[in-house]
């Protein structure tokens, strides 16, 4: 016998919405989740359509770098983030998921504005205050400023992560990357190629086609 959420109009709802509003921007939906993709080879622009404990909707949008080469979508930067609206009728609900997919749309050319290029991601990345505890935030700020051939900058926020207590394995292991990473920062064609290769297998994980990448 199916269950409730079976005979739910929401996701159907969803998927109609985000097929209005994102499919024009060239955004592609993942199977037949709720989660859709801005692919630009070495990030993504992620938009969740956030599923609450009860019907209806959210939603998250962000930025996902790939050089963190994982099996599953992340948001490394975080364009917004909507609590859940809930549905009660179909008549109450479309035009909520509509103004989800709008605001989906928007924030997704938001990011695109925002992330054009290399030195754009850096700009941004190592201009956030730094947070001690947050040590992916000096993860990545120190990739992109050793992408743009900015090693001492690099160097330093590598030195950010290698500072925090390796509490748990997982921190040993971005440790273990990063004093890779330490010790090529002045190279810039070795840091582009573990970057390559760490964005290809991220690619290969996530079921992602493969791409010339051009990190520029």
């Amino acid at each position: 016998m199916p269950d409730m959420a079976d005979r739910s109009p929401v996701p159907r709802i969803i998927t109609s919405a985000a097929q209005e509003c994102l499919k024009p921007l060239g955004l592609a939906r993942r199977g037949r989740s709720r989660l859709w993709i801005d692919d630009h080879g070495w990030w993504l622009g992620v938009v969740e359509f956030t599923p609450p404990r009860m019907a209806g909707s959210g939603l998250h949008v962000g930025a996902m770098w790939l050089w963190h080469d994982v099996d599953h979508l992340a948001f490394h930067v975080d364009a917004v983030r909507i609590g859940s609206e809930l549905f009660r009728t179909e008549g109450q609900f479309t035009p909520v998921a509509l103004d989800l997919g709008r605001q989906a749309a928007v924030n997704v050319t938001a990011l695109r504005e925002k992330f054009p290029d290399m030195p754009n991601v850096a700009r941004h990345l190592t201009s956030r205050p730094v947070r001690r505890g947050f040590l992916w935030d000096s993860f990545d700020a120190g990739i992109a400023a050793a992408l743009i051939g900015e090693p001492d900058m690099a160097r330093d926020h590598f030195e950010r992560v290698l500072r925090e207590d390796a509490l748990v394995p997982w921190i040993t292991e971005v440790q273990e990357r990063t004093r890779e990473l330490h010790a090529i920062a002045a190279d810039h064609d070795a840091v582009t190629a573990w970057v390559t290769r760490a964005v290809g297998s991220c690619r290969s994980k996530l079921g992602l086609d493969p791409v010339v990448l051009a990190i520029s």
